[in-house]
């Protein structure tokens, strides 16, 4: 895809679009929302560039972004699932040495930075950590491979290859990273609530730090400070992973190149990737990490 008609800009620009389902409005038919091409009917359909999709407005599906994540947290699940049923008490094969392993990791983590009694908080950190690594993982694979197979694929139904964008991350999707930070932060809501009472909880809010007099501006501070959680622990693990798809991108726009420029990008490819091996797997310990200390002030006092 790299050496095809697009431009530099184009291609960049393709590899970031979600393939969106959803309905677009009466108004626009027979409008020029994509170059050259005309809004034929509206209702429910993929849609053919970004400007439809924006189109489509809130009410919209990314189906690559939902369909991959649904997909690696079967993988998971099966993959742990089966270890569990044939666990053997003698001497462990090499994936149940490896699930073992990140188990006894994970316990390790919950047994630091947890202080409360709550038998969720164990396999909600296992199901973070495993998920959010193997969406991050996605970002290894070739930027082009799996693009290319919908764009045949599309081809194959009658689309045009340049209108089918497919994209393989789901941490680089803001809406799958804040849809992950809104259930932690329900979970700290509910908890929370359960544990201090209606009272005690709304006590934090109102009466720290200045104490009651103080009122209006602990509303301020601890309301700041309770809405940042979601919405750093969102922003983090989108904002790491968007940047570090986008630069395996713009290494893949240097095959287009000569053999010498495109020989250079082959090596700095192959290094971006060993290095960013780093970064899916801490990310997804940060996110694991912030997840069980979050958990952990909702069941303690201020």
């Amino acid at each position: 895809m790299a050496g095809d008609s697009l431009t530099s800009g184009q291609y960049i620009q393709h590899h970031l679009q979600n393939m969106v389902f959803g309905k677009l409005p009466e108004d626009v038919v027979g409008e020029e929302l994509c170059n050259g091409v005309i809004v034929e009917q509206a209702g429910w359909q993929l849609a053919s560039c970004a400007a439809e999709a924006k189109a489509m407005g809130f009410w919209s599906y990314h189906v690559d972004s939902l369909g991959w994540s649904v997909g690696l947290a079967l993988i998971f699940f099966f993959a742990f699932r089966h270890v569990a049923k044939n666990v053997t008490t003698g001497v462990p094969g090499g994936f149940q040495n490896f699930v073992e392993m990140i188990i006894d990791f994970v316990n390790d983590s919950v047994r630091g930075s947890f202080s409360g009694k709550n038998d969720i908080v164990a396999p909600l950190a296992l199901t973070i950590f495993a998920w959010v690594f193997l969406m991050n993982f996605m970002d290894l694979i070739p930027v082009d491979w799996l693009p290319m197979l919908a764009q045949q694929i599309g081809a194959a139904f009658g689309a045009d290859p340049h209108h089918v964008y497919f994209k393989v991350v789901p941490s680089t999707d803001p809406n799958v990273t804040f849809g992950m930070a809104l259930g932690v932060f329900w979970l700290m809501l509910y908890y929370s609530i359960k544990i201090k009472g209606f009272g005690g909880f709304f006590g934090e809010l109102a009466f720290q730090p200045f104490g009651k007099l103080g009122m209006p501006a602990n509303l301020v501070l601890e309301g700041v400070s309770l809405i940042s959680k979601p919405v750093s622990l969102a922003l983090r693990l989108f904002g790491n992973m968007y940047a570090g798809e986008t630069i395996f991108i713009l290494i893949a726009l240097m095959y287009g190149g000569s053999l010498l420029i495109g020989t250079f990008g082959g090596l700095l490819q192959l290094g971006w990737a060993i290095f960013h091996i780093l970064i899916i797997t801490l990310q997804a310990f940060i996110f694991m990490t912030l997840t069980i200390v979050y958990l952990d002030m909702a069941h303690t006092d201020h």
